[in-house]
């Protein structure tokens, strides 16, 4: 079984000296790089470049600049997909985002996993699980996602909050590590004049 089909498994892989994985970080970072330099007035270029990154997007999205990744193929977003500055999705395991979500700046999404035994990890050997966020989930500032983590739809993540955990649908979630704080009720809607 080769690096790629290992690491897309789940498996204990070779991240740090299998060339074939090495030259797609490389060219994954260059667009990255090509995309992070464009002037921010030029949304159909920037649209064009973050589809050549992605894996899947749908019609409408934003992805602020600079927006890093490793893979970018891993990475899905739905549709009105808005990510705020300095967005990090380190993506060696799948990382699916639903319709309506809203990142806000200094975002992490993590789904590698290194070896707690050092003679392992120093082999340059880690893991990756999957990452799944669903549809209308809202996340602060100062976000990190760690591996293997599912966020269920119309939750909001608090600022600053490490998700070590699930969370489940319709609760506001907060700290490290982060937890369920209450639901989201009817009485959270704010309702506005037009």
């Amino acid at each position: 079984m080769e690096e790629k089909e290992k690491m897309l498994s789940g498996l204990l892989y070779d991240a740090n000296y299998d060339k074939s994985l090495i030259d797609e970080r490389t060219k994954c970072k260059s667009l990255c790089v090509l995309y992070n330099s464009l002037p921010p007035a030029n949304i159909d270029e920037r649209n064009k470049i973050i589809k050549k990154i992605l894996g899947s997007t749908k019609e409408n999205f934003l992805i602020e600049q600079p927006f890093y990744c490793d893979y970018g193929y891993n990475i899905s977003i739905g549709e009105n997909f808005y990510a705020n500055h300095n967005l990090i999705i380190l993506d060696p395991g799948k990382v699916e985002f639903g319709d309506n979500v809203f990142i806000g700046p200094n975002c992490a999404f993590y789904t590698p996993q290194h070896p707690l035994d050092f003679e392992t990890r120093n082999k340059g050997l880690e893991y990756a699980f999957p990452i799944k966020v669903g549809n209308n989930v809202w996340f602060g500032g100062n976000v990190v996602v760690l591996p293997g983590v599912s966020i269920g739809d119309n939750s909001v993540i608090g600022a600053g909050a490490v998700v070590t955990k699930n969370i489940p649908p319709n609760v506001i979630a907060v700290g490290n590590p982060c937890r369920v704080i209450r639901k989201i009720t009817e009485k959270d809607k704010i309702k506005f004049e037009v």
